[in-house]
């Protein structure tokens, strides 16, 4: 199955100019770092980055509010700080949550550019 996928990509290379070879190139599949750098680098970077500082604000509430469950006697006080810790352990997840969703995202646009590139590849080859 890979080889059948390397001599597709091969074939692909071949029929594009080296430009367009360049621009498939880039297109290729990324690791989960350069995922993650590619969520700072679209035209909503800002709201990536005030993410970031938020989920970072709200992981260091959850770990006071988990000090201050271990550190205290009365159960209503348990009951507060439990119920903050879960609030804050939410919201880290729903921010976790949009982010890998966004990284999801990116890699069907990249697909997506992928498959248009070889169906003008293969168009201007037919034409030709």
């Amino acid at each position: 199955m890979k080889n059948e996928i390397k001599d597709i990509d091969r074939l692909i290379k071949e029929t594009l100019s080296e430009e367009e070879a360049k621009f498939y190139d880039e297109l290729d599949e990324q690791n989960i770092f350069e995922m993650i750098g590619g969520l700072y680098t679209t035209k909503n970077r800002w709201i990536m980055i005030m993410m970031s500082i938020v989920n970072v604000i709200v992981f260091g509430l959850f770990v006071y509010c988990i000090i201050q469950l271990f550190n205290t006697d009365d159960t209503n006080e348990l009951i507060r700080w439990v119920g903050a810790g879960f609030f804050c352990a939410m919201i880290t997840s729903m921010l976790k949550l949009y982010s890998w969703m966004q990284i999801d995202k990116n890699a069907l646009l990249r697909e997506m550019k992928r498959l248009e590139l070889q169906v003008s590849s293969l168009a201007s080859k037919v034409s030709s």
